[in-house]
């Protein structure tokens, strides 16, 4: 256990499952994994905080994906939900902007604009952003970039 946290933090299931898979006994498991609580190296809170913001920097994901991960990762909803706070929805749309203004920068994008759209709206879709939002950003952006009488 002490080598997976050297690697970075893990959430109590994360633990949990490794240690089931290499054959520790579930009452084992789940005692070493309170332990390791009780003296803070593993910590859900912590953890999801800190998903949250990596996750929203790195690539640009939305509050909707990262929760679908933190869910898989075993943090309960209302941590995650805690945990996602740090991100408002004015963050969100700015990060959606960026990721947009960076698939913008060929001109072949300006070309047809309704494909560009259909490109860039599911880009951010895959990242989990809802499609009013994508579609808004998508738009203003491309507009701003190539002009609306092309």
């Amino acid at each position: 256990m002490l080598r997976q946290l050297t690697a970075g933090d893990k959430t109590a299931k994360q633990l949990k499952d490794k240690l089931l898979d290499k054959e520790c006994p579930e009452e084992i498991a789940d005692e070493v994994i309170e332990r390791y609580a009780e003296i803070n190296l593993v910590d859900d809170q912590r953890f999801a905080k800190s998903w949250v913001v990596t996750r929203a920097r790195s690539r640009g994901l939305a509050r909707g994906a990262i929760k679908h991960e933190l869910r898989s990762k075993g943090v309960d909803d209302e941590l995650a939900a805690e945990a996602l706070e740090q991100i408002d929805d004015e963050a969100e749309e700015q990060r959606a902007r960026e990721l947009v203004r960076a698939k913008l920068r060929p001109e072949s994008m300006g070309v047809d604009r309704d494909r560009s759209l259909r490109r860039l709206v599911g880009m951010l879709g895959r990242k989990g952003y809802n499609g009013g939002m994508a579609f808004k950003v998508a738009r203003e952006e491309w507009e701003e970039r190539f002009g609306s009488e092309i």
